[in-house]
């Protein structure tokens, strides 16, 4: 874990010339949650942002990160490729993200424009491989507690016999609800039984 004085070494002039961006992005629900992104503010003024150069983007709360509509995202992502941003900051990858592309894509704007990322008491400075690499982990272990969630919603689902669900791609159902494995090929020759 590196010092206060560690991450100031990678906060450089060229980085608190240009402004801070909080994204803040939680279910309306959660109002703990929100309260600690929108704390994070006070994380660049420790790092020598002034009040007045930290952005809140607020706009896509109550959004699901799935959503594709999220104009914050998009607004922040835009700012960082112009080069306003010195540093964006977000309570963990998740709220940043939800996919890898949407993240990657983040990520490699950030590099390109020499901005650095702080996730919630990190910061990271993407055009440094190790720093890189380590974004990279959290992006993934983040899309696998998605997935993982995901799963155990599904699940629970088909646990309950009034749901109904459609059938994965490559799969189809005969009489009996038994789901079985189709191959591309009979799926293009039309040679395929019920699908669900």
């Amino acid at each position: 874990m590196l010092t206060t004085t560690e991450f100031k070494n990678k906060v450089c002039p060229h980085h608190l010339e240009r402004d801070a961006y909080l994204y803040v992005r939680q279910m309306a629900e959660n109002q703990e949650s929100a309260k600690r992104q929108y704390e994070l503010g006070q994380c660049a003024v420790a790092y020598g942002w002034s009040e007045e150069q930290i952005h809140v983007v607020d706009w896509d709360l109550g959004k699901s990160g799935a959503s594709t509509t999220r104009k914050g995202f998009d607004f922040l992502v835009s700012e960082v490729g112009l080069g306003r941003a010195g540093i964006v900051m977000g309570l963990e990858v998740s709220r940043l993200s939800r996919n890898w592309s949407d993240w990657h894509w983040l990520l490699e704007s950030c590099a390109l424009s020499r901005t650095l990322i702080l996730i919630e008491a990190d910061i990271y400075d993407p055009t440094q491989v190790n720093d890189r690499l380590l974004l990279g982990l959290k992006e993934t272990m983040s899309e696998a507690e998605c997935h993982d969630i995901r799963a155990r919603l599904f699940g629970g689902m088909l646990a309950t016999p009034e749901v109904s669900t459609s059938c994965p791609v490559n799969l189809e159902s005969d009489m009996s609800d038994e789901l079985k494995r189709i191959s591309p090929l009979m799926v293009l020759s039309g040679r395929r039984g019920s699908r669900c």
